[in-house]
């Protein structure tokens, strides 16, 4: 994934920008859940910037993944996928969804051609049409549109897809894509950039992503987490680490706990004589050790904060803005 910011999530306009290019800005990626935003930042920054699952609410932060040319930069926002409010930690991802919007100097509304344009497609591009109101441009901001999964889908379902996505009445242009091969995904990327402002380098050309290290952690160990778990256990789940320590040049250390709600999940997620619990942490060290490039022993724990979703001060210790 390259060097990562270690701090906190960067302002808007990051500073200390170090240098000059022709084009720079930030896209914000918009959709439904589960139709591919995250594979899609991962295929265009080149890296592994944001879990991905079949699951719904599997992006619960915005995430900045960042591509760089030798004259551009391009920052993309994956965005929670847009949903009615239920609890606290959906609401907070609502506002972000709206909040970063609002602040984009573009945005990439990604559609499933497997499922078609829905009732939720057409909620969104009204939110995209009111951000543009919002933010005083008549015009609204720069509106692309990715038609994702052609490569699952058949040709007669990929044509159907992309006319929905022009009666959508948003967007300046349409490309079928699949992120999960690369197809189509090249002219994308220089579609969104050849859109962007003229401006600075806001990230250093190596780096990825600007979440930090504890949190782009435990995203991997709940990656696994959601892999292996159905129903209301995958929503109900947050992780976090309490602590990364390097043993030694080859060798680092990692505690981090699986907060859940009820004592039913826990079980759920500890298994028959600790099965579960040891098929998530052997695939997220394996992970995890790729990330870092060194070896890694982990070791995790569940324990259970009874309705974590509704406590604000718990939102506020896990980041989930």
């Amino acid at each position: 994934m390259g060097q990562l910011a270690a701090g906190a999530t960067p302002a808007r306009r990051p500073p200390g920008a170090t240098a000059q290019v022709t084009r720079s800005g930030f896209i914000a990626l918009a959709g439904r859940p589960n139709v591919g935003k995250s594979t899609l930042a991962n295929t265009i920054v080149g890296a592994k910037v944001a879990i991905v699952s079949d699951k719904p609410q599997t992006t619960r932060r915005a995430i900045r993944g960042v591509a760089s040319g030798p004259d551009w930069q391009l920052v993309l926002v994956d965005l929670p996928g847009v949903q009615r409010p239920r609890d606290a930690l959906t609401e907070r991802m609502q506002q972000r969804v709206q909040s970063e919007l609002a602040d984009a100097d573009g945005c990439l509304l990604v559609v499933n051609a497997r499922q078609g344009v829905g009732p939720g497609d057409r909620f969104i591009a009204g939110l995209l049409r009111g951000a543009g109101a919002a933010s005083g441009d008549t015009g609204g901001i720069p509106i692309t549109i990715a038609v994702n999964k052609v490569d699952r889908t058949p040709p007669a379902r990929v044509a159907a897809a992309l006319a929905d996505a022009e009666e959508l009445g948003v967007g300046d242009e349409i490309f079928p894509v699949s992120a999960r091969t690369g197809a189509g995904v090249g002219g994308l990327t220089d579609h969104l950039v050849a859109r962007l402002p003229a401006g600075p380098a806001y990230f250093e050309p190596a780096q990825r992503s600007d979440q930090k290290t504890s949190v782009r952690l435990a995203e991997l160990v709940r990656e696994q987490v959601l892999a292996r778990t159905r129903e209301e256990v995958p929503h109900a789940v947050e992780v976090e680490v309490q602590e990364i320590r390097r043993r030694r040049d080859d060798l680092v250390a990692i505690e981090a706990v699986l907060l859940t709600e009820t004592d039913s999940q826990k079980g759920i997620l500890i298994g028959a004589q600790g099965r579960m619990i040891k098929s998530i942490g052997t695939a997220a060290r394996r992970a995890i050790e790729r990330e870092l490039g060194a070896r890694v022993h982990l070791e995790l724990s569940v324990r259970v904060r009874r309705h974590w979703r509704a406590d604000e001060r718990v939102l506020d210790r896990l980041g989930i803005e």
